[in-house]
């Protein structure tokens, strides 16, 4: 970076760390895997209200504010799988490198594109919850009826259907929203999840 003598004090470029301390936390990713009607979705809904009320500044990415958008090119393919967490992570990336707590809600079935998230993010500020509510329980609640659509087979390459789910082999928590109320699951998430954002004082 070209020196600037003329005004010193900006010849050095923001870093993480300001921002960090500016909005007083550390910026982590949340990564949600699980099956189709796990329970990603709400445990991340119930996470940001959780740490906006102790004062932390997070937001979630999932499939209704990512699919619709930069991803809506994007099919179901096994590559455009590949492709559309790619580009997550990529976009994950640049919230925690402005010092926003990011919360991911998304199925990423594979080792392989889970590991691809948590390399382009920084595998220290990645924080990963398996949602293992089993796929009984998800296809029950089958709130979009997509498992309906799926047994038809309606829609090729369901994941826990007609697409394997590899369970995460070592994730930081593993959550069965199926075992306990809504209530203990956020307990559990902020036991972890705050012993990563807070600064120390």
């Amino acid at each position: 970076m070209e020196q600037n003598h003329i005004y010193p004090i900006y010849d050095r470029m923001l870093q993480r760390a300001d921002r960090e301390r500016l909005l007083g936390q550390r910026a982590v990713m949340i990564w949600f895997t699980g099956l189709s009607g796990s329970g990603k979705s709400t445990l991340a809904l119930a996470l940001e209200r959780e740490l906006y009320a102790r004062g932390f500044l997070s937001r979630i990415l999932d499939g209704d504010n990512i699919r619709h958008g930069i991803n809506k090119n994007l099919g179901f393919s096994e590559e455009d799988r590949f492709e559309n967490i790619r580009r997550i992570a990529e976009v994950s990336k640049l919230f925690v490198d402005t010092g926003i707590i990011t919360i991911a809600a998304f199925i990423s079935p594979t080792h392989r594109i889970r590991a691809a998230a948590a390399e382009i993010i920084g595998r220290e500020n990645f924080v990963e919850v398996y949602v293992n509510t089993p796929l009984e329980v998800c296809e029950a609640r089958d709130v979009k009826g997509l498992y309906k659509k799926a047994r038809r087979g309606e829609i090729r390459e369901f994941t826990g259907i007609s697409s394997v789910f590899e369970a995460p082999e070592h994730p930081d928590l593993v959550i069965d929203t199926s075992a306990a109320p809504l209530e203990e699951s956020v307990r559990r998430l902020l036991e972890v999840v705050l012993q990563r954002v807070s600064l120390p004082e």
